[in-house]
């Protein structure tokens, strides 16, 4: 299937494929006493509240042009929050070609497409190393759509919105839809790699790694930060304070944890 941004499929009926987008980042801190650690955790909660995430994914909505059906949020004790919106199908006059494109999709100020029954939800987690004075925030987002538009279009506002060290971005295409004669279609557009919905800017950022399965409609990339600066991964401090010894000892601990998520495995 050979689709140009002028092309539309015509259906028969409902267009029925249901597009998944997966979305996971990761937020790593070195913080050394206990007291640093729970500053840590506390300016998370305060940073990825449920109002703010709220606030977060109605920007999606908006951006995929839905109507929100309901909310329902949460702030978790210790820590954590998660919300989730059920939304329906947008005003379909502003739907544009631009649905086919294999382009970074827009911020929340340029709203240009619709889709039909969706869920979009956001989990946060973070945690913390026993001994090691590592902390993790991660958040989980999902964007499920089913209709034309995918949520890859969501992508782009969605990494500018969290302050990220490593990304993880799964999107799938699932069921069926028929044309207007009846036959079968697996999937309404042309993806080669989630990469080529994050601008230029953003990838520029990462080290990326693409594991794509193309006959089963099934795209895998995760991306690393690629420059890494000790300051940004202090709470409340500079490296200044810290001795050489404690520079190297805390940077290497640091790089093998965000190599760890990565390559999804433990290193030692």
């Amino acid at each position: 299937m050979n689709l140009t941004p002028q092309q539309r499929i015509e259906l028969h009926g409902f267009n029925n494929l249901t597009k998944s987008l997966s979305f996971n980042m990761y937020d790593i801190c070195y913080t050394r006493t206990k007291e640093e650690r729970e500053a840590y955790l506390e300016y998370i909660d305060e940073q990825y509240s449920a109002e703010r995430l709220t606030t977060i994914l109605n920007h999606v909505s908006d951006i995929i042009g839905a109507h929100v059906l309901n909310i329902a949020s949460q702030d978790f004790e210790p820590q954590g929050a998660s919300v989730t919106l059920l939304v329906s199908e947008g005003p379909v006059e502003n739907a544009s070609n631009e649905s086919f494109e294999e382009s970074p999709g827009p911020l929340p100020e340029s709203v240009v497409m619709q889709l039909d029954k969706s869920h979009i939800t956001v989990h946060t987690y973070p945690e913390y190393h026993p001994d090691e004075g590592i902390s993790t925030f991660r958040a989980d987002i999902d964007v499920s759509t089913c209709g034309e538009i995918s949520p890859l279009k969501a992508l782009h506002y969605l990494i500018r919105s969290f302050d990220t060290d490593i990304m993880i971005m799964d999107y799938r295409v699932r069921g069926f839809t028929r044309d207007k004669n009846g036959h079968k279609l697996f999937i309404d557009h042309e993806i080669s790699s989630i990469q080529n919905y994050i601008p230029d800017e953003l990838i520029d950022l990462f080290d990326m790694i693409d594991v794509n399965v193309y006959q089963e409609h099934i795209f895998h990339t995760k991306c690393k930060l690629r420059n890494f600066d000790l300051n940004n991964y202090l709470f409340g401090y500079t490296k200044e304070k810290l001795n050489q010894e404690e520079i190297k000892e805390i940077t290497e601990s640091l790089k093998m944890e965000m190599d760890e998520i990565f390559y999804g495995k433990n290193i030692i």
